[in-house]
Protein backbone atom coordinates (compact mmCIF):
# COMPACT_ATOMS: atom_id res chain seq x y z
CA UNK A 1 0.00 0.00 0.00
CA UNK A 2 1.07 3.67 -0.29
CA UNK A 3 3.78 4.89 1.98
CA UNK A 4 2.52 6.97 4.86
CA UNK A 5 4.53 10.16 5.08
CA UNK A 6 2.72 12.40 7.55
CA UNK A 7 -0.05 14.98 7.49
CA UNK A 8 1.34 17.43 4.90
CA UNK A 9 -0.01 15.49 1.92
CA UNK A 10 -3.43 15.18 3.53
CA UNK A 11 -3.55 18.92 4.25
CA UNK A 12 -2.58 19.77 0.67
CA UNK A 13 -5.15 17.33 -0.70
CA UNK A 14 -7.92 18.74 1.49
CA UNK A 15 -7.01 22.35 0.71
CA UNK A 16 -7.25 21.69 -3.03
CA UNK A 17 -10.46 19.71 -2.59
CA UNK A 18 -12.03 22.46 -0.49
CA UNK A 19 -11.24 25.07 -3.14
CA UNK A 20 -12.69 22.90 -5.91
CA UNK A 21 -15.88 22.23 -3.95
CA UNK A 22 -16.38 25.93 -3.19
CA UNK A 23 -16.03 26.81 -6.87
CA UNK A 24 -18.27 23.92 -7.89
CA UNK A 25 -20.99 25.29 -5.62
CA UNK A 26 -20.82 28.48 -7.66
CA UNK A 27 -21.47 26.54 -10.85
CA UNK A 28 -17.89 25.89 -12.01
CA UNK A 29 -18.15 22.59 -13.88
CA UNK A 30 -14.38 22.22 -14.25
CA UNK A 31 -13.98 22.56 -10.48
CA UNK A 32 -16.61 19.90 -9.89
CA UNK A 33 -14.79 17.58 -12.29
CA UNK A 34 -11.58 18.21 -10.37
CA UNK A 35 -13.28 17.43 -7.05
CA UNK A 36 -14.72 14.25 -8.56
CA UNK A 37 -11.27 13.12 -9.69
CA UNK A 38 -9.89 13.69 -6.20
CA UNK A 39 -12.65 11.87 -4.35
CA UNK A 40 -13.79 9.10 -6.68
CA UNK A 41 -10.79 6.71 -6.47
CA UNK A 42 -10.91 6.48 -2.68
CA UNK A 43 -14.70 6.39 -2.65
CA UNK A 44 -14.59 3.41 -5.02
CA UNK A 45 -12.02 1.74 -2.81
CA UNK A 46 -14.25 2.14 0.23
CA UNK A 47 -17.30 0.88 -1.64
CA UNK A 48 -15.43 -2.15 -2.93
CA UNK A 49 -14.86 -3.03 0.70
CA UNK A 50 -18.64 -2.87 1.28
CA UNK A 51 -20.29 -4.13 -1.92
CA UNK A 52 -17.50 -5.74 -3.94
CA UNK A 53 -17.95 -5.71 -7.70
CA UNK A 54 -21.06 -3.51 -7.47
CA UNK A 55 -19.01 -0.53 -6.28
CA UNK A 56 -19.23 1.35 -9.59
CA UNK A 57 -23.03 1.21 -9.64
CA UNK A 58 -23.34 2.26 -6.01
CA UNK A 59 -20.87 5.09 -6.55
CA UNK A 60 -22.98 6.35 -9.45
CA UNK A 61 -26.03 6.46 -7.18
CA UNK A 62 -24.00 8.27 -4.53
CA UNK A 63 -22.78 10.92 -6.96
CA UNK A 64 -26.32 11.62 -8.11
CA UNK A 65 -27.16 12.50 -4.51
CA UNK A 66 -23.92 14.45 -4.05
CA UNK A 67 -24.69 16.57 -7.11
CA UNK A 68 -28.27 17.12 -5.97
CA UNK A 69 -27.30 18.29 -2.48
CA UNK A 70 -23.99 20.01 -3.26
CA UNK A 71 -25.44 23.49 -2.80
CA UNK A 72 -26.39 22.68 0.78
CA UNK A 73 -22.97 21.39 1.78
CA UNK A 74 -21.08 23.55 4.29
CA UNK A 75 -17.57 22.44 5.06
CA UNK A 76 -13.95 22.14 3.99
CA UNK A 77 -12.13 19.45 2.03
CA UNK A 78 -11.96 17.05 4.96
CA UNK A 79 -15.65 17.62 5.62
CA UNK A 80 -16.46 16.90 1.98
CA UNK A 81 -14.61 13.58 2.17
CA UNK A 82 -16.63 12.61 5.23
CA UNK A 83 -19.91 13.80 3.69
CA UNK A 84 -19.39 11.90 0.45
CA UNK A 85 -18.31 8.77 2.33
CA UNK A 86 -21.48 8.95 4.42
CA UNK A 87 -23.66 9.26 1.32
CA UNK A 88 -21.80 6.39 -0.35
CA UNK A 89 -22.24 4.20 2.72
CA UNK A 90 -25.96 4.92 2.80
CA UNK A 91 -26.32 3.95 -0.84
CA UNK A 92 -24.35 0.78 -0.09
CA UNK A 93 -26.75 0.00 2.76
CA UNK A 94 -29.67 0.37 0.36
CA UNK A 95 -27.95 -1.83 -2.20
CA UNK A 96 -27.12 -4.55 0.30
CA UNK A 97 -30.61 -4.47 1.71
CA UNK A 98 -31.90 -5.20 -1.77
CA UNK A 99 -29.45 -8.05 -2.18
CA UNK A 100 -29.99 -9.29 1.39
CA UNK A 101 -26.33 -10.20 1.62
CA UNK A 102 -22.98 -8.60 2.29
CA UNK A 103 -19.99 -9.68 0.14
CA UNK A 104 -16.79 -10.27 2.06
CA UNK A 105 -14.11 -10.48 -0.64
CA UNK A 106 -13.18 -7.28 -2.50
CA UNK A 107 -10.52 -5.79 -4.74
CA UNK A 108 -9.15 -2.25 -4.81
CA UNK A 109 -7.06 -0.62 -7.51
CA UNK A 110 -6.00 2.59 -5.78
CA UNK A 111 -3.56 3.18 -2.96
CA UNK A 112 -5.15 4.70 0.17
CA UNK A 113 -4.53 8.35 0.96
CA UNK A 114 -1.79 8.98 3.46
CA UNK A 115 -3.00 9.46 7.00
CA UNK A 116 -1.96 12.24 9.39
CA UNK A 117 1.28 11.57 11.24
CA UNK A 118 -0.47 10.62 14.46
CA UNK A 119 -2.05 7.66 12.63
CA UNK A 120 1.24 6.31 11.25
CA UNK A 121 1.41 3.45 13.72
CA UNK A 122 -2.14 2.39 12.88
CA UNK A 123 -1.30 2.17 9.17
CA UNK A 124 1.96 0.28 9.61
CA UNK A 125 0.14 -3.05 9.78
CA UNK A 126 -0.89 -2.60 6.14
CA UNK A 127 2.41 -1.25 4.78
CA UNK A 128 4.09 -4.59 4.17
CA UNK A 129 1.59 -6.04 1.70
CA UNK A 130 0.01 -5.07 -1.61
CA UNK A 131 -3.18 -3.02 -1.78
CA UNK A 132 -5.28 -5.90 -3.10
CA UNK A 133 -4.11 -8.24 -0.35
CA UNK A 134 -4.56 -5.57 2.31
CA UNK A 135 -8.18 -4.86 1.45
CA UNK A 136 -8.90 -8.58 1.16
CA UNK A 137 -7.65 -8.94 4.72
CA UNK A 138 -9.50 -5.85 5.97
CA UNK A 139 -12.84 -7.13 4.66
CA UNK A 140 -12.22 -10.46 6.41
CA UNK A 141 -12.18 -8.68 9.79
CA UNK A 142 -15.30 -8.63 11.97
CA UNK A 143 -17.73 -6.21 10.35
CA UNK A 144 -17.40 -3.22 12.67
CA UNK A 145 -13.63 -3.41 12.69
CA UNK A 146 -13.54 -3.69 8.88
CA UNK A 147 -15.72 -0.61 8.31
CA UNK A 148 -13.72 1.47 10.77
CA UNK A 149 -10.39 0.46 9.23
CA UNK A 150 -11.66 1.09 5.68
CA UNK A 151 -12.80 4.61 6.57
CA UNK A 152 -9.52 5.42 8.29
CA UNK A 153 -7.12 3.94 5.71
CA UNK A 154 -8.96 4.14 2.38
CA UNK A 155 -11.04 7.33 2.74
CA UNK A 156 -8.50 8.82 5.16
CA UNK A 157 -10.98 10.13 7.73
CA UNK A 158 -9.99 11.04 11.26
CA UNK A 159 -11.70 9.37 14.21
CA UNK A 160 -14.55 11.87 14.79
CA UNK A 161 -15.39 12.03 11.07
CA UNK A 162 -15.43 8.24 10.78
CA UNK A 163 -17.71 8.10 13.82
CA UNK A 164 -20.16 10.53 12.19
CA UNK A 165 -20.25 8.44 9.02
CA UNK A 166 -20.91 5.26 10.98
CA UNK A 167 -23.39 6.87 13.37
CA UNK A 168 -21.40 5.64 16.37
CA UNK A 169 -19.51 7.11 19.31
CA UNK A 170 -15.93 8.21 18.52
CA UNK A 171 -14.61 6.02 21.31
CA UNK A 172 -16.29 2.95 19.85
CA UNK A 173 -14.84 3.69 16.41
CA UNK A 174 -11.37 4.23 17.86
CA UNK A 175 -11.66 0.92 19.68
CA UNK A 176 -12.84 -0.91 16.56
CA UNK A 177 -10.01 0.60 14.50
CA UNK A 178 -7.42 -0.29 17.13
CA UNK A 179 -8.67 -3.86 17.46
CA UNK A 180 -8.89 -4.34 13.72
CA UNK A 181 -5.37 -3.05 13.06
CA UNK A 182 -3.98 -4.96 16.01
CA UNK A 183 -5.58 -8.14 14.65
CA UNK A 184 -4.17 -7.41 11.20
CA UNK A 185 -0.74 -6.67 12.61
CA UNK A 186 -0.59 -9.92 14.55
CA UNK A 187 -1.81 -11.90 11.57
CA UNK A 188 0.59 -10.26 9.12
CA UNK A 189 3.48 -11.06 11.45
CA UNK A 190 2.69 -14.76 11.02
CA UNK A 191 2.11 -14.77 7.26
CA UNK A 192 5.46 -14.73 5.50
CA UNK A 193 3.72 -15.95 2.34
CA UNK A 194 3.22 -14.53 -1.14
CA UNK A 195 -0.56 -14.66 -1.18
CA UNK A 196 -3.61 -14.46 1.05
CA UNK A 197 -5.39 -17.77 1.54
CA UNK A 198 -8.91 -18.68 2.64
CA UNK A 199 -7.50 -19.71 6.00
CA UNK A 200 -6.17 -16.16 6.49
CA UNK A 201 -9.67 -14.75 6.06
CA UNK A 202 -11.15 -17.34 8.40
CA UNK A 203 -8.52 -16.60 11.03
CA UNK A 204 -9.18 -12.87 10.91
CA UNK A 205 -12.93 -13.35 11.13
CA UNK A 206 -12.83 -15.63 14.15
CA UNK A 207 -14.17 -14.19 17.38
CA UNK A 208 -16.20 -11.49 15.69
CA UNK A 209 -17.33 -8.39 17.54
CA UNK A 210 -20.91 -9.47 18.13
CA UNK A 211 -19.79 -10.64 21.55
CA UNK A 212 -17.68 -7.57 22.34
CA UNK A 213 -19.47 -5.58 25.09
CA UNK A 214 -17.62 -2.38 24.17
CA UNK A 215 -18.46 -2.59 20.47
CA UNK A 216 -22.02 -3.99 20.13
CA UNK A 217 -22.47 -5.59 16.71
CA UNK A 218 -25.13 -4.72 14.14
CA UNK A 219 -24.99 -5.72 10.48
CA UNK A 220 -24.59 -3.06 7.80
CA UNK A 221 -28.14 -3.73 6.59
CA UNK A 222 -29.78 -3.26 9.99
CA UNK A 223 -30.85 0.39 9.78
CA UNK A 224 -34.58 0.55 9.20
CA UNK A 225 -34.98 3.83 7.39
CA UNK A 226 -33.71 4.33 3.87
CA UNK A 227 -30.12 5.45 3.66
CA UNK A 228 -29.09 4.83 7.27
CA UNK A 229 -27.74 7.78 9.28
CA UNK A 230 -28.41 11.30 8.06
CA UNK A 231 -25.41 12.83 6.24
CA UNK A 232 -25.66 16.33 7.56
CA UNK A 233 -22.92 18.64 6.25
CA UNK A 234 -20.31 19.41 8.91
CA UNK A 235 -20.02 23.02 10.00
CA UNK A 236 -16.93 25.08 9.28
CA UNK A 237 -14.73 25.66 12.31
Amino acid sequence: MGKVGGGRRVETYDAKLGEDVARAQQGDEAAFAAAFRLVQPRLLGYLRGLVGDDAEDVASDAWLEIVRDLGRFRGDGAGFRAWTACIARNRAIDHLRRLRSRPRGTLIEQDPMELPARQNTAAEALETISTVRAVALITALPHRQAEAVLLRTVIGLDGPAAARVLGRRPGAVRAATHRGLRRLGKHLATLGRSRVTDSDSRALGEGDDRTDPEVPWTPVTSRARRGGPRCGPPSRT
